[in-house]
């Protein structure tokens, strides 16, 4: 598995449609402007996942770009029909590019920039390039916060699960302080921030997912401390163990984040 696969974006997809926080619909929307067609922009789209769970969740007209640095998934992602909650077909186009170059003239006439499990593999210099290139609202969807419960837990997973977070802020990564450091970014430009958790809760249903995230976890854990090998192979097979048997629930908590424009911004 690698994180941008598209069988691990299609596995990943349920749950991330379950966790997204549905209560900050509402002020996204008395925020969009009522007239004329949204412009959505989706960075690091992947395969299209969140426009697939927003666009019917949003009225009017929608014209969607979809933007990332991968040309495969771009090439999948293009291939989407999003239908609108007024079950009008969007419109969707794809550009490629590196969101470190993100400038404020690519998103004029941008009505709406998302973004779905990104921020946290985002550097501090990527976050302030979004912030600042960003002139209207943001949704930022499962954002990775640093906090893991396994159940039933065992002493090893502390032990693994700071090995991960660490291994998230490896190279200059933000990992689990992306969230905070973008609330930062978008504050000091004016505008106003509200978070809300949107955690996977997996359980015997999601054994799949459940499954190949333990994989991820564990490998990139024992990459960032490879102290932790001598024991990983065994924890990893009881853990998998488990979750064919249906005895093992994970939480993984994400947040979500609304970015709405300030008059200084």
């Amino acid at each position: 598995m690698t994180e941008y696969a598209p069988s691990w974006l299609a596995l990943r997809e349920g749950a991330d449609a379950t966790a997204r926080a549905a209560e900050l619909l509402d002020p996204l929307r008395a925020a969009l402007p009522p007239d004329g067609p949204l412009v959505i922009w989706d960075l690091g789209c992947g395969t299209g996942s969140l426009g697939r769970w927003l666009s019917g969740r949003l009225r009017g007209p929608q014209h969607w770009i979809l933007h990332d640095h991968d040309a495969a998934l771009l090439d999948r992602a293009g291939g989407n029909a999003y239908v609108t909650a007024d079950g009008l077909p969007a419109t969707i186009e794809t550009r490629q590019g590196d969101l470190g170059s993100l400038r404020a003239s690519d998103l004029v006439g941008a009505s709406l920039v998302t973004a779905s499990a990104l921020l946290d593999v985002l550097t501090a210099a990527e976050i302030e390039a979004i912030a600042a290139a960003t002139p209207c609202p943001a949704l930022l969807t499962l954002s990775v916060v640093g906090r893991v419960r396994l159940s039933p837990s065992e002493p090893l997973d502390a032990e693994f699960a700071a090995a991960f977070d660490a291994h998230q802020r490896r190279a200059g990564l933000l990992g689990p302080d992306a969230v905070g450091a973008m609330t930062e970014a978008f504050g000091r430009r004016g505008a106003s921030v509200q978070t809300r958790p949107s955690p996977w809760r997996l359980g015997p249903g999601q054994a799949a997912l459940t499954a190949e995230w333990l994989r991820g976890w564990v490998a990139a854990a024992v990459e960032q401390e490879p102290g932790l090998s001598p024991f990983a192979d065994d924890y990893l097979g009881r853990r998998i163990a488990e979750c064919v048997a249906g005895r093992l629930t994970v939480e993984v908590r994400h947040v979500d984040l609304l970015a709405l424009p300030g008059s200084t911004q």
